[in-house]
């Protein structure tokens, strides 16, 4: 069992297709592996925002600057996960399926959790000075993610799989870029 459960972080974290491919890694267990997943990765993801805090208070002068609970990091990771299943399940099953698309939302729940797993490797940012490199775990994360929807969707390419999962990353980005220009054009004229 607990081979198992390290084989599909492994797995996850060196980007196999054949993970999300193989029902037997979505069997009565998998949604308990995906959950110690999720559990895991959001007490990791503690060591760079304590350090992220700590650098921060250094920069405006305060030194006890006290970060969130673990209790309130678990519950908030757990939220999202379950709003970010929500929304690709909504996405990809409901507005956008392929002709091949018969997933349930306990599958697309369990392929989020297996796909968090190179979030683990946060645990190596323990210094400030790797603080900018908290973005490949989650580009890693992205990528894994894309990689599991695009075979439990069934999708034909990865750029439909891409855009379901990195739609919200886009509009936000659009958003914030709209703003920047919306502000510099009002402080030009």
């Amino acid at each position: 069992m607990f081979g198992q459960f390290l084989n599909i972080i492994v797995r996850s974290i060196k980007l196999d297709k054949t993970l999300y491919k193989d029902n037997k890694n979505f069997g009565e267990a998998a949604i308990y592996f995906a959950i110690i997943i999720i559990l895991i990765t959001a007490i990791i993801g503690l060591i760079p925002g304590s350090i992220f805090l700590k650098f921060m208070g250094g920069i405006f002068g305060s030194s006890n600057i006290q970060g969130p609970s673990i209790r309130s990091v678990i519950i908030s990771t757990i939220i999202v996960w379950i709003i970010k299943t929500a929304y690709l399940y909504f996405v990809g099953v409901v507005l956008f399926p392929s002709k091949g698309t018969k997933c349930n939302y306990r599958k697309i729940l369990v392929t989020v959790g297996f796909a968090s797993a190179p979030l683990m490797l946060n645990a190596f940012i323990v210094d400030v000075r790797l603080l900018y490199f908290m973005f490949i775990p989650y580009i890693w994360y992205n990528v894994s993610l894309i990689i599991g929807i695009n075979h439990v969707l069934k999708f034909e390419n990865y750029f439909k799989s891409s855009l379901v999962v990195l739609g919200p990353i886009i509009i936000l980005f659009l958003f914030f870029i709209s703003q920047l220009l919306g502000n510099n054009s009002s402080t030009i004229s």
